[in-house]
């Protein structure tokens, strides 16, 4: 049976600007629930990122129901949870854990399932045939999954860490198969983008924190399609540009909501409205004024 009262969080660092506490507690509220979402900031904390094994068990002493996990602890957190569901096992990254009433901490990833749902909401006729994804951290692994379930026909990782992207083109082919993913560097950019059908961008900049643009204004072109995955603001430097020159884009807002309505499902055991919360996000991140 579902409860009707909850305590969840969030551990990662720098994330006093998220929406993930307003966009969950508004939707419980809409449901009739207490449902209290704290934020665990490890820089608030001073603590390292491998100490989100012992915030993890903290939670779960305190009698938190569930978790959220960030940058840069959503890889580091798997040695520290019980079990994985199969998508999260896969990626080697983990963005929802759900802590269990018998103590089990068994860890999720709406990451892929938040990015796939947005994706095919806002950009549903777009050609995949080559893709580009800037970077192969734990978003960017969820991203790529959720990219080549789609059926994107190639993804081409870029990631100013070589080995990291490589890692990631690995555990992609592994996974759906030889020769659909590729890892390469920034210095190929104006190559792969001169030939892509879009490109996924899956760093922080054009966050509030790492403002500007991820590459050069003169490599986006007509026909480029542009998804986004930061969502503060919900329209970076990079979506107003590619904006101005005609691409379609895709801005982070749809993959946040539609990865907290399912990392809600999962904590609660309810039915989230997905189509309240894109109308909240709009409204959190500015893009609409509140209504009266």
């Amino acid at each position: 049976m579902t409860k009707d009262s909850y305590l969840v969080g969030l551990i990662g660092s720098g994330i006093g600007p998220s929406l993930s506490p307003a966009l969950h507690e508004r939707e419980a509220d809409r449901q009739g629930l207490r449902y209290l979402y704290r934020l665990i900031d490890i820089d608030v904390l001073g603590a390292a990122p491998q100490a989100v094994g012992d915030l993890v068990r903290a939670a779960r002493d305190l009698g938190f129901d569930g978790l959220n996990i960030t940058h840069p602890c959503k890889q580091l957190v798997i040695e520290h949870l019980d079990a994985l569901s199969p998508q999260a096992e896969a990626l080697g990254a983990v963005n929802t854990v759900v802590l269990e009433d018998g103590g089990r901490a068994v860890g999720h990833n709406t990451d892929v399932t938040g990015f796939a749902a947005s994706f095919a909401r806002g950009l549903p006729d777009v050609p995949l045939e080559r893709v580009v994804q800037l970077g192969a951290g734990g978003a960017g692994a969820a991203v790529a999954h959720a990219t080549l379930t789609l059926g994107a026909g190639r993804v081409t990782v870029v990631d100013a860490l070589p080995e990291r992207a490589a890692q990631l083109a690995a555990a992609l082919n592994r996974h759906f198969g030889e020769g659909r993913a590729t890892a390469s560097g920034p210095d190929r950019l104006p190559e792969l983008l001169a030939h892509a059908d879009g490109v996924v961008h899956a760093t922080p900049t054009g966050m509030a924190a790492h403002p500007g643009l991820p590459f050069p204004a003169a490599l986006l072109r007509p026909g480029l399609w542009v998804a986004e995955v930061v969502y503060r603001p919900l329209e970076t430097e990079l979506l107003r540009t590619a904006r101005a020159l005609g691409c379609a884009t895709l801005d982070g807002g749809g993959m946040a909501v539609f990865q907290a309505a399912d990392a809600f499902r999962l904590f609660t055991g309810r039915e989230p409205d997905s189509a309240r919360m894109l109308a909240d996000i709009a409204e959190l991140a500015g893009a609409v004024p509140a209504p009266k």
